[in-house]
């Protein structure tokens, strides 16, 4: 089906963008083009984070909805914004660089509605800062992934597509910043929301890339264990809990029958600890837990109510 003009529609194909005149009329026109055969009815929406260059105008006169940020906050406020104002009931992100090839849409589109998050799962890194961003990536995906109890082929990739309904419960998860892709697969995973991976191709981006890579990295790793911190806090604390408790009674007897056949005040102190990080955990995941029941509740009511 065509464009459509309408306040409601099946999928909305957001694009964040931030100075991307020389990608952009590439991209939307390869995302007409895949879509022209579609069924499914849709809007194309760019939201410009105040971009000093044509991108805004580019887009309307390409066709598109456009949506001006008056205040540049980043990509994940950028997603953000579009995600409040879209139409369609799946909503598909991709990134406006050209660095994602809009061929895989029609694919994800086919997995709604048995899953709430369709991802695309780069089969190779053609991103800037190669030799920083894939073993750091790497490493904190693997941590990601022992932490949410899924397996996470590509943590941080910007090719999505969602339920809008579902992925409005958690944009008060979602960062302004580059991690705010992360954030969105890990609230869906540690949720219980089912998630889909497809292989998809992915290519060195059009123009200069935004991405910090000390920055960045590290606000990707705070990320990811606040949001698991959000959901399952077990995940974080307990690990940390066993390796103070365990650690603590190893030097403990180390202590007590090799060295000074007594206890220290550090091997008390590091039981201890360990005794009180277990016990914040678990504090933290009922309240996680009483929020999330009070959520079910008044999200039942208001069905009802409807």
């Amino acid at each position: 089906m065509s464009l459509t003009k309408e306040k409601k529609c099946d999928v909305t194909i957001l694009l964040p963008c931030h100075n991307e005149e020389m990608a952009l009329p590439t991209v939307i026109k390869s995302i007409f083009q895949v879509m022209e055969n579609v069924s499914y009815s849709y809007e194309l929406v760019v939201v410009d984070d105040k971009s000093t260059d044509r991108s805004a105008f580019i887009a309307e006169n390409l066709g598109c909805r456009v949506l001006r940020r008056s205040v540049q906050a980043g990509a994940g406020a950028a997603r953000k914004t579009g995600i409040a104002a879209a139409y369609g009931e799946i909503i598909v992100m991709l990134d406006a660089d050209g660095s994602y090839s809009p061929v895989d849409i029609p694919k994800m589109l086919d997995f709604f509605p048995e899953y709430d998050q369709v991802n695309g799962a780069r089969t190779r890194e053609k991103g800037s800062y190669y030799l920083l961003r894939y073993p750091a990536k790497w490493v904190i995906r693997k941590i990601a992934s022992c932490l949410a109890g899924h397996k996470i082929p590509d943590l941080n990739t910007g090719l999505k597509a969602f339920k809008r309904e579902t992925m409005l419960q958690y944009v008060w998860t979602i960062p302004d910043g580059f991690s705010c892709v992360s954030s969105m697969t890990l609230a869906f995973l540690c949720n219980g929301h089912a998630v889909k991976y497809i292989p998809t191709e992915y290519h060195k981006r059009i123009g200069k890339s935004k991405f910090h890579p000390i920055k960045d990295t590290y606000l990707y790793i705070i990320t990811v264990l606040r949001l698991i911190t959000y959901f399952n806090p077990l995940r974080v604390y307990l690990p940390v809990a066993m390796i103070l408790l365990f650690g603590g009674v190893i030097k403990s007897l180390y202590d007590f029958f090799f060295v000074l056949g007594r206890l220290q005040m550090a091997d008390i102190i590091i039981i201890i600890t360990g005794v009180i990080v277990a016990l914040q955990g678990l504090l933290a995941d009922l309240i996680v837990a009483q929020t999330r029941r009070n959520a079910s509740q008044n999200y039942y009511e208001r069905s009802k109510s409807a």
